[in-house]
């Protein structure tokens, strides 16, 4: 039916298709409504360069959903070289990892309930957190 070479550019065209999908995928970074922070914050918050935020206590949460477009799209770095940033730093400088949920409704829950916790979800958010940045 196929010749093996028409194969392959189908399977290079599907994979570069969802390559453009996953990219596509909007970003939301929430807040707990209490945190005043900013789009430019985010970075330092998640890799724990940035602790407080006035008198508020970061609580940084990744979302394993979502955390490969996180990575990319703010951090600029993948899955192992993130696991390795908070290795170094967690025996370096004695502070954790973010905490990990598995879905955007884990994520959100979590950022309602917790004063200084911030997350990053793919869909749009409930009014009663702050969208600190979109992307």
């Amino acid at each position: 039916m196929f010749t093996s070479s028409a194969k392959l550019l189908l399977a290079a065209l599907l994979c570069a298709g969802c390559a453009a999908a996953a990219n596509a995928t909007d970003l939301y970074v929430i807040c707990n409504a209490r945190v005043p922070l900013t789009a430019s914050d985010v970075r330092d918050v998640f890799l724990g360069e940035k602790q407080f935020a006035g008198a508020v206590r970061l609580v940084p949460v990744d979302n394993s959903s979502a955390q490969s477009v996180f990575l990319d799209k703010v951090l600029k770095m993948n899955a192992a070289k993130y696991s390795t940033t908070w290795t170094k730093k967690s025996f370096r400088d004695g502070i954790n990892p973010p905490l990990l949920t598995g879905s955007d409704a884990e994520a959100l829950a979590y950022v309602k309930r917790t004063p200084g916790a911030c997350s990053y979800v793919t869909t749009p958010t409930a009014a009663d957190v702050v969208v600190v940045a979109r992307l």
